[in-house]
């Protein structure tokens, strides 16, 4: 039984791995100026509208954010996850 290979065809360019399409969606771990720590995830966007907490204004639809939530909430990461926030990229870069 042969294995067709998955090689670019001779000739075609070359593609450049892009590290931010690569890990994009995956929670990561981020530090606040407090020292508490929170797990972020960009999203590429949703089918509903959300508020930022760091302008109040409103998310709409198909916009590419951050969801932020503690693991340090008082009544455990459960809670931390169910309270989790969307933000303005821009916003929680602040």
């Amino acid at each position: 039984m042969s294995r067709r290979g998955r090689k670019r065809p001779y000739g075609e360019e070359h593609q450049p791995l892009d590290v931010d399409r690569l890990t994009r969606g995956f929670a990561r771990t981020e530090v606040d100026r407090q020292g508490r720590s929170w797990t972020v995830r960009d999203v590429r966007g949703s089918e509903k509208t959300y508020r930022c907490p760091g302008c109040g204004g409103d998310i709409p639809p198909g916009v590419p954010h951050v969801v932020a939530w503690t693991a340090e909430h008082l009544f455990g990461a459960a809670a931390g996850l169910a309270e989790r926030r969307h933000w303005h990229r821009q916003c929680w870069g602040r």
